[in-house]
């Protein structure tokens, strides 16, 4: 690079943790509960609602300031988060960033990953999950135990100072260690790798994706591509909930099979039965909330919007986890199918039986008189 790198005159990093919560969440009832001011129900502020709408609008709740150390500085943070219906909890930690040249903001964004990311087990996140419950609590249906979590880092730049457009600022900055958190040089294939889900629709701004960072140059200030990419990510939390669900659910249902094919014939109709129907609200439930995920965000019109959400879908792997929801869901209902038809069988021999005895029972009692 010819040129020193820019400064950034106004940007934003934002660290986000979604949780599963429930099962589902009352909406309506979390904003009265919460009763927090400047809680609404989002929607994408820049796009057409005829073009792109949320299915269901999700409650935003702000949290206010929270204070964290980054490489032994004090920095003010603002928390916030965001509500689905289908039960996650989206939390965003953001950092306002003014006046940095290029590399102290690439080193503030890898700061503030190493506090509140992933790998930083910091005590943050628990805390503002539970007191998010502890203000919402009535309003969650079937309230989850486990804590399964996504996160995702999202580094946005409105201005440059000298003022740059998109192309101008790829060829005076490197988006690679923003992207990759690493410090070390990497290769070309995986620079490239990196570099691979990128788009911009106006010459000044770009969105460039990876599994889990994003870089955004948006003068405008709008939010609905980072708003997308949030939504993703809730997705993708669901998606992997009723993955392991399933992989849980799967041996015991074998099990529960092998039980009831060693019962007596006189009770394995009513066993096969009871164990369908379990099976059939499961499968029920799963499909349910997995259409409520897939029809989360409607997009009509919007090319731009759509092609990101679609690489964000892509490059975190939401089909193919839902394809294995699919194929587990799929052995479930054939499981329930053969235990249906089994416990007609069995019904049937039952009958049988019982008439032949009757019949016998007819022709003893003729032949007594």
């Amino acid at each position: 690079m010819s040129s020193p790198p820019p400064t950034i005159r106004s940007g934003q990093i934002a660290a986000l943790r979604l949780f599963d919560i429930a099962y589902a969440i009352d909406l309506t009832r979390a904003e009265t509960l919460a009763a927090r001011p400047g809680g609404e129900r989002a929607r994408l502020a820049s796009t057409p609602p005829k073009a792109v709408a949320f299915d269901v609008p999700p409650l935003l709740l702000p949290l206010g300031p929270a204070t964290l150390e980054l490489d032994g500085t004090q920095h003010q943070a603002q928390a916030r988060v965001r509500l689905y219906d289908f039960g996650i909890a989206a939390f965003e930690l953001s950092l306002a960033v003014t006046d940095l040249a290029w590399p102290a903001f690439v080193d503030r964004a890898n700061a503030f990953d190493r506090a509140v990311g992933p790998a930083a087990n910091a005590p943050v996140w628990a805390g503002l999950l539970a007191t998010l419950r502890a203000e919402i609590g009535p309003a969650l249906d079937r309230a989850s135990s486990a804590i399964l979590q996504e996160d995702y880092l999202l580094a946005t730049i409105h201005a440059f100072d000298p003022p740059l457009n998109a192309t101008e600022a790829e060829a005076r900055i490197d988006l690679i260690p923003l992207l990759s958190g690493e410090t070390r040089p990497l290769s070309a294939a995986a620079r490239q790798g990196l570099l691979r889900q990128r788009f911009s629709y106006f010459e000044d701004d770009l969105v460039i994706l990876t599994w889990d960072r994003a870089v955004l140059i948006e003068p405008r200030r709008e939010t609905d591509v980072a708003d997308v990419l949030e939504l993703v990510n809730a997705q993708l939390l669901e998606m992997r909930y009723y993955d392991e669900r399933l992989d849980d659910e799967l041996p015991r249902m074998y099990d529960l099979v092998e039980a009831a094919r060693r019962t007596t014939s006189l009770l394995a109709a009513r066993r096969y039965a009871a164990l369908a129907r379990r099976l059939t609200s499961m499968v029920a439930e799963v499909t349910e909330v997995t259409e409520k995920v897939d029809n989360a965000l409607q997009v009509t019109e919007d090319v731009y919007l759509a092609r990101v959400y679609a690489a964000a879908i892509d490059t975190l792997r939401v089909p193919a986890i839902g394809a294995a929801v699919d194929r587990k869901v799929a052995i479930m209902r054939d499981t329930y199918t053969a235990l249906y038809s089994e416990s007609h069988a069995n019904r049937a021999e039952v009958l049988e039986i019982s008439i032949l005895v009757l019949i016998a029972l007819e022709i003893v009692l003729s032949i007594v008189r």
